[in-house]
């Protein structure tokens, strides 16, 4: 408060004490200077104090106990409270401070009174904006209501993101208290702190919680790659190669080499194993991410169990399609699944198809490409679904391609997809031209690549499976081992 000049020739002190200065303007000049550095230091001991603050506490409660304190000492109020709101339509009285004791306990009461109020009143109806606004302005009439006129109250708002997410109220019960504007000033940059720091803390929190989600798909990723085939079986006369690469850290694509025989899981290298019969499997779960791959784990381990009890190609999707239908009923996810057994010593291929695509044959000896299909419905959309059988013989050089829609549906920048015809035209250039499973495998995923752009990546799962017979030199070698022993 600036000091009122003293009038000129005013009587000594008698009483020893000294003299005061004479009152001239440049005295009243040098008091206000001296005020507005005092303001000053006072606005920079407030900036260093919350500066501190917030790179010191790592608790938002810590800080938070503070806002109050520094907000009520740096404009010399009686006391300040800190009242957040929640999305949930609460109103709570998060801190108070109260420079002395002597009304704290009716201030806390008048407070806890209005934010109950608020609450009871609360309308979840809007956007987040407009309720946050109507809730703030009914906590500013409350508050003044419930505190009386006995006190000077300031109001401001702390706003993250643009949405208001509480008041910091600053009250003084002198009788000569102002709210000048310094002061609001002063009360404001401390509100504006407190944003900083709640902003600060759920950016902290959300960030927490994609690592750790981030952790939980990695986990998942590897417990869903050791579930698919590690390595490739023997299987006498047949190359193999297989790959799936998911768009997510978690797919819902499957592709599976099945054991008929509980033989074949105790010895799979012997030469006998390599004469049994063996399951392909190509499956996709709609959607993917976590829930797919959950999906995905499940079918495996029945199709597995279904397997060793030598059902036909047709009863076992029967049989998962109960199953399934009951797990999948309320869950709006659904399961394509192309299931087949190949015998090496016939060279035959039986086959069943629950509406997945069509896997492709390409004839050596005719350069022509045909579908291997059967009809059936997804896996757990209707319990009624009948599935049918269908069996071909295979020839030395030919080679069947299992896929997943995930590279035919594989889009460029110009929005054009890859589509079968595509696909068709670049499996029987690689099996012209390659000879290795592996080979072929790799040139049409370098197709797919080149087709949706080097710095682009597919939008869903892709698998691939290639099955070629090695010419007929190279085939029976285990039978013919078997026959000279």
């Amino acid at each position: 408060m600036t000091a009122l000049p003293m009038p000129s020739g005013s009587s000594s002190d008698t009483s020893g004490a000294p003299p005061a200065p004479e009152a001239t303007p440049a005295f009243a000049m040098k008091e206000l200077v001296t005020r507005l550095q005092r303001e000053q230091f006072k606005i920079q001991d407030l900036l260093s104090s919350l500066g501190f603050a917030l790179r010191s506490l790592n608790n938002l409660n810590q800080f938070l106990e503070l806002i109050p304190m520094i907000a009520s000492r740096v404009t010399d109020a009686t006391g300040g409270a800190l009242v957040l709101f929640r999305p949930d339509g609460q109103v709570r009285l998060e801190r108070l401070h109260c420079q002395s004791d002597d009304h704290c306990h009716d201030v806390k009461m008048a407070l806890e009174a209005a934010t109950r109020q608020v609450t009871a009143s609360f309308s979840p109806s809007g956007s987040a904006i407009e309720i946050a606004r109507t809730a703030m302005l009914s906590l500013d009439r409350y508050v003044h209501r419930y505190l009386g006129a006995d006190f000077q109250v300031f109001g401001t708002a702390i706003i993250v993101k643009n949405v208001e997410r509480g008041r910091l109220y600053v009250f003084s019960r002198e009788v000569d208290y102002a709210w000048t504007e310094t002061r609001q000033k002063l009360v404001r940059l401390v509100a504006d702190q407190t944003a900083v720091a709640i902003e600060n803390e759920e950016l902290t929190v959300a960030l927490r919680k994609k690592e750790r989600l981030g952790r939980e798909l990695e986990i998942g990723a590897e417990i869903q790659l050791q579930l698919l085939p590690r390595t490739f079986p023997k299987i006498d006369g047949i190359d193999l190669a297989a790959q799936c690469r998911t768009a997510n850290k978690v797919g819902g694509d499957y592709y599976d080499f099945i054991p008929t025989t509980y033989e074949q899981i105790r010895h799979p290298e012997t030469q006998q194993s390599a004469l049994l019969p063996w399951s392909f499997a190509v499956g996709d779960v709609m959607g993917k991410g976590v829930p797919a791959g959950l999906i995905m784990t499940m079918l495996r381990g029945m199709l597995r169990a279904e397997v060793l009890h030598s059902f036909s190609a047709a009863s076992i999707l029967h049989h998962l399609n109960h199953v399934m239908h009951t797990d999948l009923e309320n869950s709006s996810r659904f399961v394509t699944l192309f299931y087949g057994e190949y015998n090496p010593q016939t060279r035959v291929l039986s086959y069943s198809n629950a509406a997945h695509n069509p896997p492709l044959l390409w004839r050596a000896a005719t350069n022509t490409v045909t579908r291997l299909d059967t009809v059936g419905m997804l896996l757990g959309l209707d319990i009624d679904t009948h599935y049918y059988e269908e069996q071909v013989e295979l020839q030395p050089g030919d080679t069947i391609l299992y896929y997943t829609d995930g590279f035919t549906d594989a889009a460029n920048s110009k929005g054009e997809r890859m589509d079968e015809d595509n696909l068709i035209n670049a499996l029987k250039w690689a099996c012209h031209n390659r000879q290795s499973a592996q080979e072929i495998l790799a040139y049409l995923f370098d197709t797919l690549q080149r087709f949706v752009g080097h710095d682009r990546h597919t939008d869903d799962d892709v698998t691939l499976v290639v099955m070629r017979l090695k010419p007929e030199l190279q085939l029976n070698i285990f039978s013919q081992n078997a026959v000279s022993q």
